[in-house]
């Protein structure tokens, strides 16, 4: 056998170069959106999830306007329409609350499935898992009000203020049920079950959106519960859709989340980001030991 020697100053072939590893920002960005376009693919193929998560909110919608708009008094008013008005921006905001349960349940249903230690043998950042689901429920949140916001217009609802500012409100809510999907994501890592995780997500959403001024005006409540409410960071959003949508219905009291209810809402809902990202994101790293 011949054994050939490079030829005297050739330069040896080049390596294939492997590819460049991203950044850690831009990795994690990369995947989390991975993650929810694969989750949106998933609720187009099943649209039943959407249908179904648009009655519950519909039905509040005909059942509050109709039945309790004419013995509601709002700013010394009965009139079913001034109710309305006040109502919708509680309606809005509880919707995007009650997602918080569908965040948990389909987090609790990949882990119970599976799916969520497949994604663990990957290379990707361990926190896009649980960004990506959170996105993709952001989205799912946004057709939903996208539809309640034209049921409430043709049961009477009306904005009074410029197209920018109810923007602005609209705004609020999905970052405020951006920041609840991620004590969802916290509860689906923390169960075994998607059932549980849907009860551990409606259990502790009912006292938060009723002692609030969702429904009714905190003035009206028993005077060791109004600073409950009115600290409530519920509370904080509802009160700034009703001023950005020009229904504030009453006058606010003088808790300082009441006087600058569009402060109080960002700062509320940027802790609860900050604070339920860190731990959800923690639980999952510890699961992955």
């Amino acid at each position: 056998m011949t054994i050939t020697s490079p030829t005297p100053g050739a330069s040896p072939a080049p390596d294939l170069a492997a590819p460049r590893p991203r950044g850690g920002i831009v990795q994690s960005a990369n995947d989390s959106l991975v993650i929810a376009r694969r989750n949106v693919i998933r609720l187009t193929r099943i649209p039943e999830m959407v249908i179904f998560g648009l009655v519950q909110p519909i039905m509040f919608v005909v059942l509050f306007s109709y039945v309790f708009g004419g013995s509601m008094m709002i700013g010394g008013s009965t009139s079913a329409a001034d109710y309305r008005n006040f109502l919708m921006a509680g309606i809005f905001a509880q919707t995007v609350t009650f997602a918080t349960a569908g965040a948990g349940a389909g987090i609790a249903d990949d882990m119970h499935k599976g799916l969520i230690d497949r994604f663990r043998s990957l290379p990707m950042a361990r926190g896009a898992v649980l960004t990506g689901r959170t996105l993709a429920d952001l989205v799912q949140t946004a057709l939903t009000m996208v539809v309640l916001a034209i049921v409430a217009l043709l049961v009477g609802w009306r904005t009074h203020t410029s197209i920018g500012e109810v923007l602005a409100g609209f705004a609020l809510l999905l970052l405020l049920g951006y920041a609840f999907s991620w004590i969802g994501a916290l509860i689906g890592l923390s169960v075994r079950t998607p059932e549980a995780a849907t009860s551990g997500g409606l259990i502790w959403l009912f006292p938060v959106t009723f002692v609030s001024n969702a429904f009714v005006p905190t003035e009206n409540m028993a005077s060791w519960l109004q600073p409950i409410a009115e600290w409530n960071p519920f509370s904080a959003t509802v009160q700034a859709c009703r001023e950005l949508f020009g229904n504030p219905g009453v006058s606010p009291s003088d808790a300082w989340p009441m006087e600058h209810p569009v402060w109080a809402s960002l700062a509320w809902s940027i802790l609860i980001i900050a604070v339920f990202r860190t731990l959800a994101v923690r639980k999952y790293r510890r699961a992955d030991n």
